[in-house]
This record gives structure tokens, C-alpha cells and sequence, in this order.
């Protein structure tokens, strides 16, 4: 009679990580595609058709701006989970946990405060000043619109009453204050902060990392064009 072997416990399934919010700028990646797509085209037509030290300075400011138009157009992105909350800018990475976090501030620029009161601006979260008076508009426009569909109602009896109650065709208030992106997404970060602050999965430090990939090419490509310039 054989001894059965005791069976290993089942493997427990790991807690899944929440995914990522990933906040960006519509206007700054289209703006970054369309600069270099204009740099790239002027750069490479020097390289090629450039006679003397042409091609070599095309090369160098090729290699100088295109990682400064990444940084400041295609890289900034801000990453919100359940733990942490990571700022992409042009030349750092921020990863600042819930926890740590002080405050989240909008007046002219959208920034994150530390509990230790470092600031970090949110590139990709620009403020939108034009679009803080399309939302102030448009929030005008539903309230008077709000108005004359109650005085209507009203002024109608109760025919108009009960036309109202049915919905008569007309759609709905939607609910809330209207506002502009931006301001929608610190609203959504601030919520974040507010529910899982206290968690013990969202303390930890700040911590701070610079972007070597991008400075790294943009000073290579300085010091070639500038001894360029020199050597003529």
C-alpha cells in the first residue's frame, strides 16, 4: 500500500495592481508630431543635398532639438493608481505616493504638493484659461436654460407641470458644475488623494529621477553644434 504524497497548496493569486490613469495633452503631442515632423524633413534634406559643414551642423542641431521637442511636447504624462501618483516631465520623474501628498493646487499652473512642501508642476496637465471661460460659459447657457424650462413649467399650469414630469422631449440638466478638462482631471486626482491617503499601500517617500536619455543627446548635440560653430 502506498503512501499518497501530500500535494503542495495551491499557489495564492497575487493581489492585481490597479492600472494606471494616464493623463496627457492632446494639444502638446499633436504640436510635438508636427515639430518634428518639420524638423526631421528641413534636418534630413540638409544632411543629404548640404554642401561643406552643412550636413554636419544639420546633424548636430537634429541631435540637439529633436530630444528637447520629445521632452517638452511628447513626454510629459501623469500616472494615477490606487498607491502613487508619477509625474512625467521633460527632464525629471516625480513618483510621489498618496500619502505624501499635501495638496493638489490649480492657478495658473496645476501642481502637487509634498507633505516636506516641494512642489512639482504637472506639464501634462496645463491650465487652460480659455477653457476655464468656454466651461463658464456653457455653465451660464444650462442655467438659463434650467430657468426657462421651470418658469415654462410652471407658467403652463398644471398641464405644463405634468408635460414637465413626462420630460416632453426635452433632456436633462446633466448634474454638477461644468468644467474644463484640466480642472476635471485635478478633480479626479484630488478624489484619488482623498480615498486612499491613509492606506498603508500608499505611504512611502518621495522620490525624484532625472532624464538622462533626454539631456544626455541634447547636451552631446550643444557640444558638437557649438565646435562646429567654432571650427568653421
Amino acid at each position: 500500500m502506498t503512501t499518497p504524497e501530500p500535494q503542495s497548496p495551491a499557489p495564492q493569486p497575487s493581489t492585481p495592481q490597479s492600472k494606471d490613469r494616464i493623463y496627457r495633452s492632446p494639444g502638446g503631442m499633436a504640436g510635438g508630431s508636427l515639430l518634428l515632423v518639420i524638423a526631421c524633413w528641413l534636418g534630413f534634406d540638409a544632411i543629404v543635398a548640404g554642401e561643406g559643414s552643412t550636413p554636419w551642423l544639420a546633424l548636430a542641431s537634429l541631435i540637439l532639438t529633436v530630444p528637447l521637442v520629445v521632452a517638452f511636447t511628447l513626454r510629459p504624462a501623469v500616472f494615477a493608481n490606487e498607491d502613487r501618483l508619477r509625474i512625467r516631465n521633460p527632464l525629471r520623474v516625480i513618483v510621489v505616493p498618496w500619502g505624501q501628498v499635501a495638496s493638489l493646487r490649480s492657478g495658473y499652473s496645476n501642481e502637487v504638493v509634498a507633505e516636506s512642501g516641494r512642489k512639482f508642476q504637472l506639464w501634462a496637465v496645463p491650465v487652460s484659461l480659455r477653457g476655464r471661460k468656454k466651461a463658464a460659459r456653457r455653465e451660464a447657457r444650462r442655467g438659463a436654460e434650467a430657468g426657462g424650462r421651470s418658469g415654462g413649467a410652471f407658467g403652463g399650469g398644471l398641464g405644463g407641470l405634468s408635460g414637465g414630469m413626462r420630460g416632453g422631449g426635452r433632456a436633462t440638466v446633466p448634474d454638477g458644475p461644468v468644467r474644463a478638462e484640466t480642472d476635471r482631471v485635478m478633480d479626479e486626482l484630488r478624489e484619488l488623494r482623498e480615498t486612499r491617503q491613509k492606506e498603508p499601500e500608499a505611504q512611502g517617500e518621495v522620490t525624484v529621477r532625472w532624464a538622462y536619455e533626454i539631456a544626455g543627446p541634447a547636451v552631446a548635440g550643444a557640444v558638437l553644434l557649438v565646435i562646429l560653430l567654432v571650427v568653421g
